[in-house]
C-alpha cells in the first residue's frame, strides 16, 4: 500500500515515505500518514530517537486501513513535524493542544485512538480532558502513570547519535533480537541525524529526565472516571515501560481489558504484528 507525499498545498514533493501530508496546526507545520477509508483512527508513536508515524506504525496501518479512516501524525517536536523554538518546555499541555489542533484541522469530531509508550501516556491525557473527543482506546506498552524510570528509558531519552548506540537501542526496543536487522538499525540512525533531528530530540526529555517522565501521568482519580472502552496490549518483556503500567491501567479504568503477549518487548505491533492486528480491529470496531 502506498502512501501519498505532499506538501501543504498538496503538490508532491518526495519519495520519502516518512513525509506524508502537511497540515498547519496553530501554526505548527505537522506531518501526518493518511490511509483508508471509515470511521476515524488516529495512531500516536513512541518518543525514541529517529521516530516517525511512518517509522512506528507502517507495519500495521494497511491493514487498519481496510476498516478505518487512519490518521498517523508525527507530535510536535518529533519527525518531520516543526519543533518551534518559542516553544520552552515540551509538556502533556502542549502535545494534548497539539493533538486536539490536529484533530480540529482534519475536521475530525471524534476517532478511536491506538497510543505508544508515549502516545498512550498523551491518548490517556487528551481522553480525560476531552471525553467526547475519544472513542475506543488501544494502549499499547503505554506511559501515563507514574513508575521509577527504567534503565532502558533512560537510554532511550539520553541518545547520542552514533550507529552502536542506536543499535543497542533497537535491541532495548524488541526482546526478538532477529527483528533487529542492519536495515533498521542504519535507517533510524540516519533518521536521528538528519539536520536539526538531534537538536529538536534533546528538547524533547532533558535531564533530570524522572520529573519528565512523572509530568506525562494522568491521575488516578480521572483514570477511574474515564468512560471510554480501553484495551491495555503489553508485551511481558518490555524493559522500557514496566507490565506493572497496563496492570494498573487494567485495575483503575472501568471499562478495559488487558492482553499480555509472552515472548515479547516494546514493539508489540512489530513483534506481533498479526496477533495484534487481529486483536485490536474487532475492538476498534466493537465486534469484540
Amino acid at each position: 500500500m502506498g502512501y501519498e507525499q505532499h506538501n501543504r498545498m498538496g503538490d508532491y514533493v518526495s519519495d520519502n515515505p516518512e513525509i506524508g501530508k502537511q497540515v498547519d496546526v496553530g501554526g505548527i507545520g505537522t506531518n501526518y500518514i493518511e490511509a483508508g477509508q471509515g470511521p476515524p483512527l488516529v495512531l500516536i508513536h513512541g518518543s525514541g530517537p529517529g521516530v516517525t508515524a511512518y517509522a512506528n506504525w507502517r507495519g500495521v496501518i494497511p491493514a487498519f486501513a481496510e476498516h478505518f479512516h487512519c490518521y498517523a501524525p508525527d507530535m510536535v517536536g518529533f519527525g518531520y513535524t516543526d519543533c518551534p523554538a518559542e516553544i520552552a518546555e515540551f509538556t502533556l499541555d502542549v502535545w494534548v493542544g497539539h493533538i486536539l489542533g490536529f484533530l480540529d484541522a482534519m475536521g475530525i469530531e471524534k476517532a478511536h485512538f491506538i497510543g505508544n509508550s508515549f502516545g498512550g501516556a498523551l491518548t490517556l491525557a487528551l481522553a480525560t480532558r476531552h471525553p467526547d473527543r475519544v472513542g475506543h482506546i488501544v494502549l499499547m506498552g503505554a506511559a501515563g502513570l507514574p513508575f521509577p524510570i527504567t534503565k532502558g528509558l533512560l537510554d532511550v531519552w539520553g541518545y547520542e547519535p552514533s550507529m552502536e548506540t542506536m543499535r543497542g537501542l533497537m535491541h532495548t526496543f524488541a526482546h526478538n533480537a532477529g527483528l533487529v536487522t542492519e536495515e533498521i538499525v542504519r535507517s533510524r540512525y540516519e533518521a536521528s541525524i538528519r539536520p536539526g533531528a538531534q537538536e529538536a530530540y534533546s528538547r524533547l526529555f532533558p535531564e533530570p529526565r524522572q520529573p519528565k517522565l512523572d509530568r506525562l501521568a494522568t491521575s488516578e482519580d480521572a483514570l477511574r472516571a474515564m468512560p471510554h472502552q480501553v484495551l491495555a496490549v503489553h508485551g511481558r518483556e518490555d524493559v522500557i515501560v514496566p507490565l506493572a503500567q497496563s496492570i494498573k491501567f487494567n485495575q483503575l479504568i472501568p471499562n478495559s481489558e488487558l492482553h499480555i503477549f509472552g515472548g515479547c518487548g516494546h514493539w508489540t505491533q512489530i513483534e506481533k504484528r498479526g496477533r495484534f492486528i487481529a486483536l485490536v480491529t474487532p475492538f476498534l470496531k466493537g465486534d469484540a
